[in-house]
């Protein structure tokens, strides 16, 4: 399945497939905008299970060199399901997730669902 390109209610959006090879530099993040932006879209989404599991270790800082790179460039992600239980306990991760959905770039959510009501209300 490719990626896909949709409208949730007045809001484009550029969702990554599911299949694909694992996200986990600020590389990838720079491409995966690029691929976004070509495709005039306000947010991207990016399925949990594409990111690289070290991505959730944020003594790794890949999450935050990743997502700094939409922030730089002005640009929204949401993080779409569940976090992978070995990571789900962490207290770090649990603040980190927290704060990043208080604010307007990057959320975390976990379902379609959720996704749909965050956009109406933004």
């Amino acid at each position: 399945m490719p990626d896909r390109v949709y409208e949730c209610g007045s809001v484009r959006v550029f969702e990554c497939t599911l299949n694909g090879p694992l996200l986990r530099t600020d590389r990838d993040a720079i491409d995966l905008i690029s691929a976004s932006a070509s495709a005039n879209a306000d947010w991207t989404i990016v399925p949990v299970a594409r990111f690289d599991p070290e991505f959730f270790a944020l003594r790794t800082r890949l999450a935050g060199e990743f997502l700094q790179k939409f922030v730089s460039y002005g640009k929204h992600i949401a993080i779409l399901g569940e976090i992978p239980v070995q990571f789900s306990q962490s207290r770090a991760l649990t603040d980190f997730v927290m704060e990043c959905n208080r604010g307007r770039h990057i959320w975390f959510v976990g379902s379609h669902e959720e996704l749909a009501e965050r956009l109406s209300n933004a």
